[in-house]
């Protein structure tokens, strides 16, 4: 059966569209549609004309992730797989930007972009996962639309923040985890230190979590206030404000729950049995990971989430072993906050966090491991399908820290030991006269040199 490959470069509003053979070489040239009902049509006539042409064949259509501009040509691409014998994929458009990097083109355009999606379908094809259906495709809408809104809420407490320096300072300092309710509600009605003043501790202490004794220390505080600003203008935008942020947490609020009752994932409350990971959180890690037979192995997993070790060095000579932060950051925020969570009140992410402390690493290093550790206890949760047992992650520390008599050998050296009069740089010979130094010691240590017992 003979395969094409069609790529697609997908701007606002139109697409490019070109079809390669398995030797690279253009079988349709490039052409253009607008994202409109008569573009889609258009393309469906030209896939039947060109099935007509070639009969027998399958085409292997793909586009890029474009921050969904690209869900309303996969969609109808998917719709087009009942009539012709199509497969749809979606591509990372790091990877595909990386492979396009060795063709060594000195010219890019939408033309030649849409002929490097086809070329990656060919050069990787085990890369390229191709899609039916996503049964994810609205509860990811939904996250996306309670995170927009989280970001509209922090914008504003930021805002917030920055006129109550002004207009009422005294109240900052309740301000500094989180900002309370209560703040929220005291503000609306007296939005200045100005007007705060002028309360009445009894009338303030009406609002939820206000004793009389906390009233009267605001008013007191408000009466010796260092406040530079308190005109009406100031009143107005706060108490706008601080309204804007009250009925977006109210939204966050029931949007969140929503969510979490429409979510059908049976994986969820696998996850949720994690100590330390709750309904949102979990949400937001299946919608990322979505399968775990997607990585073949937890390797994989942390490359995805940019987590895994990598080794950087400086130009001064500092070198060591940090987080890669590679793809998308999202994914490791969520993971984040799993694991501050679990420090607080898992005890087995707990004393890996304190074991490491103690030995002298920075906290936020210790918190990457975590984050590190959390996610290879997902992973095998998901691929066994067995909810969180940490005596699981126990015996399999124990088994692999167990210790070996053996001599460990560096397979890549397996035909010549390394000789000390290589002509190697100074730090690598270094290197060499410790590990055959490190060597020998082993191997006295194991008993290997030892001289045998005269027993006669």
């Amino acid at each position: 059966m003979q395969s094409y490959y069609m790529g697609i470069d997908v701007s606002k509003g139109y697409a490019d569209f070109v079809i390669i053979n398995n030797s690279k070489q253009p079988v349709e040239e490039n052409f253009q549609l607008d994202d409109t009902f008569d573009g889609h049509c258009h393309l469906y006539e030209k896939l039947i004309d060109f099935f007509d042409t070639h009969p027998g064949c399958i085409l292997y259509v793909a586009v890029e992730s474009t921050g969904g501009y690209e869900n309303n040509w996969f969609n109808s691409l998917r719709q087009f797989q009942s009539s012709v014998k199509l497969k749809v994929a979606r591509l990372n458009p790091f990877a595909v930007n990386a492979s396009s990097k060795a063709s060594l083109r000195r010219i890019n355009t939408d033309k030649i972009s849409a002929q490097q999606i086809a070329e990656y379908l060919i050069t990787h094809p085990e890369q390229v996962t191709y899609e039916h259906h996503d049964p994810l495709a609205s509860l990811r809408k939904q996250w996306g639309f309670i995170k927009m809104l989280t970001k509209q809420k922090t914008q504003l407490l930021n805002q917030l923040e920055s006129l109550l320096y002004t207009a009422n300072p005294e109240l900052i300092i309740y301000c500094k985890n989180n900002t309370p309710e209560w703040v929220l509600k005291l503000l609306i009605k007296y939005p200045t230190a100005c007007c705060l003043a002028k309360a009445n501790a009894s009338y303030l202490a009406c609002i939820p979590y206000i004793t009389v004794d906390r009233a009267t220390e605001l008013i007191n505080n408000a009466k010796r206030t260092i406040a530079s600003s308190s005109d009406k203008i100031t009143e107005q935008i706060i108490i706008a404000t601080v309204k804007q942020i009250l009925h977006l947490r109210k939204t966050i609020s029931s949007q969140t729950k929503i969510m979490a009752r429409s979510c059908i994932i049976p994986e969820l409350n696998l996850l949720k049995t994690f100590t330390g990971m709750g309904d949102f959180s979990a949400i937001g890690l299946m919608l990322e990971i979505q399968c775990a037979s997607r990585f073949s192995s937890v390797k994989r997993l942390s490359s995805f989430f940019g987590i895994h070790p990598v080794f950087k060095e400086s130009g001064d000579g500092s070198s060591g072993f940090h987080m890669s932060k590679r793809g998308r950051k999202e994914p490791r925020q969520i993971l984040f906050m799993v694991a501050l969570s679990a420090i607080r009140s898992n005890p087995l992410i707990q004393g890996i966090y304190l074991d490491h402390i103690q030995k002298g690493m920075n906290k936020m290093a210790a918190v990457g491991v975590c984050m590190h550790k959390i996610l290879r206890i997902i992973y095998g949760m998901l691929k066994h399908n067995m909810p969180f047992d940490p005596e699981i992650d126990k015996r399999n520390r124990l088994k692999m820290f167990k210790p070996k008599n053996h001599v460990r050998q560096d397979k890549n050296r397996r035909y010549q030991e390394y000789d000390l009069k290589a002509p190697v740089s100074r730090r690598q010979n270094l290197k060499r006269r410790e590990r055959k130094q490190s060597h020998s010691d082993n191997i006295t240590k194991t008993g290997s040199s030892s001289p045998v017992p005269f027993t006669g």
